[in-house]
């Protein structure tokens, strides 16, 4: 994760000493109670290595609301904000654009095959009416409102996954789907909703997707602030429009949406089932009774044929009577068979 709060050298400094001070009086930091306390909230385990990246993430969190480490520690339970700007300095919002490319292409073809469906079912409708254009029309507006072709990317962090789903979708000319990404950090999600990021990420962009794509320009702050929510940090967007050279096309946001989730919870972020769940590199960072639930919930909210896209090597222990592995080389899929 880049942390912003690094442009801010005098602030860093001082959350530095602080951190170090923190490793030096164990006492005064009980990294065991840190950890108990992430997992405890968003199921989350931070390992030991991961040390010194949890007492930077407190301690600069107590820092920037002129706390010290206890009164942290007593406002969390009470403070709603503090507790989402720890959460947010806490996880690793790192992610990159097509960072599975055989995923995204089984997702892409998975869309065109219903699609593809869609429009026999209309030809077959069609062939025995004698439609006029209200009725066209009204056919049409039916399989827009119930046929979407639903995906929902989950642990999404700044978007990349999402918004290179979208990219490959709209290359093959596809409009009747709708993508979700979730993500517990609102500070990831803040930045996937204005959806402008560096030249780096560019790079990783296959050619045939570019042209979703456009450098940004002078009004680029106000188009995102147009898209962020109505609490957001005017700041931030602010400063991470400066460190952007480029956006997503405002068109793909038609089909494209954020929302905060915990993937503990029991509560979907959607009632809709999806036709396609792709979750990650995110099982990981969780124990392996509570990868079994997450697992579990994702598969009530995938329809009836519809596939769980798992990051290959990830939750090989899953075995699920209602859920079949698919037979593929490069990519770790499931197919729910029954209810």
């Amino acid at each position: 994760m880049n942390n912003h709060m690094q442009q801010d050298s005098p602030f860093i400094y001082k959350a530095d000493a602080l951190a170090a001070e923190a490793l030096r009086q164990d006492a005064a930091f009980d990294t065991e109670q840190w950890q108990r306390y992430i997992e405890q909230e968003i199921g989350f385990i931070l390992p030991n290595v991961q040390r010194k990246w949890l007492v930077n993430a407190v301690t600069q969190t107590a820092l920037s609301y002129g706390l010290t480490i206890l009164q942290l520690w007593q406002q969390l339970p009470i403070n709603h904000e503090l507790r989402q700007q720890l959460l947010d300095k806490v996880l690793i919002h790192e992610s990159r654009f097509f960072r599975h490319q055989p995923s995204i292409e089984f997702v892409t073809e998975c869309a065109l095959q219903h699609q593809r469906r869609q429009l026999a079912n209309d030809s077959n409708v069609n062939s025995n009416v004698n439609s006029n254009v209200a009725s066209n029309a009204n056919n049409s507006d039916h399989i827009g409102a119930n046929e979407l072709f639903r995906i929902w990317s989950v642990g999404c962090a700044s978007g990349q996954e999402t918004w290179s789903l979208a990219m490959s979708l709209a290359a093959k000319q596809l409009t009747h789907y709708t993508i979700l990404g979730t993500d517990v950090s609102e500070q990831a999600l803040k930045k996937a909703r204005v959806g402008q990021y560096d030249n780096r990420q560019q790079a990783l962009i296959p050619p045939h997707c570019q042209q979703f794509i456009q450098p940004l320009r002078p009004a680029s702050v106000i188009e995102a602030l147009r898209f962020a929510p109505v609490a957001t940090n005017t700041k931030q967007i602010i400063r991470n429009s400066v460190n952007a050279h480029w956006q997503v096309m405002p068109t793909l946001k038609q089909q494209v949406r954020f929302t905060l989730h915990n993937i503990i919870n029991q509560e979907p972020p959607t009632p809709h089932l999806q036709q396609v769940i792709v979750c990650q590199n995110m099982l990981l960072y969780f124990r392996k009774f509570d990868q079994r639930d997450i697992l579990a919930r994702l598969s009530e909210q995938c329809a009836l044929g519809g596939y769980i896209i798992l990051a290959p090597g990830e939750a090989l222990f899953w075995r699920p009577s209602n859920m079949r592995r698919i037979a593929h080389p490069q990519i770790n899929a499931w197919q729910k068979i029954s209810a």
